[in-house]
């Protein structure tokens, strides 16, 4: 009977221990995989305000271009006055000679303005056929030969190309790269006709020690993007596939959003 007993007392610690060791095993499993979970949602959160910060960036560039941007040849403008369908143009590309032929006026002049002057001119020009106008001046394509530098400069946005650059003009035309940025790590967005976007990295640290060769600081192309890595722009094979950045590169190659 006491061997009975003794062999059963033993087989329940077995199987208790056993149990033990399972319950032991489920916890480290959810253990883990609530670790993992939190990193992904860590990851995602991360993620989710990289971009927030990117596509703040775009629009902050889009905005201070159409500022700033000056008419010339080539570029496409819409003119619309509310209320008055007639007077309204929507598509009218500026000649050669910097003018556009507005039915009430005439040619107008406005190579060399921003789009906030020429809004304000037809304003008051316009007022002497129609009463307190209200004009709005749109940029729908804008020809001229620009290049984007984004990410970690001090001064992101659209670049004219009114003189040959290479990659470090560029870069110092934007104010030079912030504290954060990482100079080795440059990225080169290159847009062909066929749509293909071409990505090819840099190190700018190299080309400002004289370490580089001249292919390394090469001349860039209208249309290119550059863009410097760091504390928000971070994974090129993000980068390269969204929304806003493919939209900007669209923008900067053809000349309409």
């Amino acid at each position: 009977m006491a061997k009975k007993i003794l062999s059963l007392a033993l087989s329940l610690m077995v199987v208790f221990a056993s149990a033990l060791a399972q319950n032991a095993t489920r916890l480290d499993d959810q253990k883990k995989s609530a670790a993992s979970g939190a990193q992904l949602e860590s990851q995602s959160q991360a993620s989710a305000e990289e971009e927030a910060a990117i596509q703040t960036q775009i629009a902050s560039v889009y905005q201070n271009f159409l500022n700033s941007y000056r008419l010339g040849a080539g570029d496409v403008i819409a003119i619309y006055v509310d209320k008055h369908p007639d007077d309204s143009i929507q598509r009218v590309v500026v000649s050669p000679v910097g003018q556009v032929y507005y039915p009430l006026m005439g040619n107008v002049p406005v190579a060399g303005k921003t789009i906030t002057q020429i809004q304000e001119y037809f304003t008051t020009a316009i007022a002497e056929y129609i009463k307190d106008p209200k004009v709005t001046v749109a940029l729908l394509e804008a020809q001229s030969a620009k290049i984007g530098v984004l990410g970690e400069v001090r001064s992101p946005g659209v670049l004219l190309l009114t003189r040959p650059m290479r990659l470090l003009d560029a870069i110092t035309a934007s104010g030079g790269i912030t504290d954060y940025g990482s100079s080795s790590n440059v990225t080169v967005l290159r847009q062909f006709e066929d749509g293909r976007v071409q990505t090819f990295s840099v190190n700018v640290k190299k080309i400002l020690q004289g370490k580089a060769g001249p292919e390394e600081n090469a001349y860039v192309r209208a249309g290119d993007t550059i863009i410097v890595h760091g504390n928000k722009f971070k994974t090129v094979s993000k980068i390269s596939s969204m929304v806003g950045i493919t939209g900007l590169i669209t923008f900067i190659t053809r000349g309409g959003r």
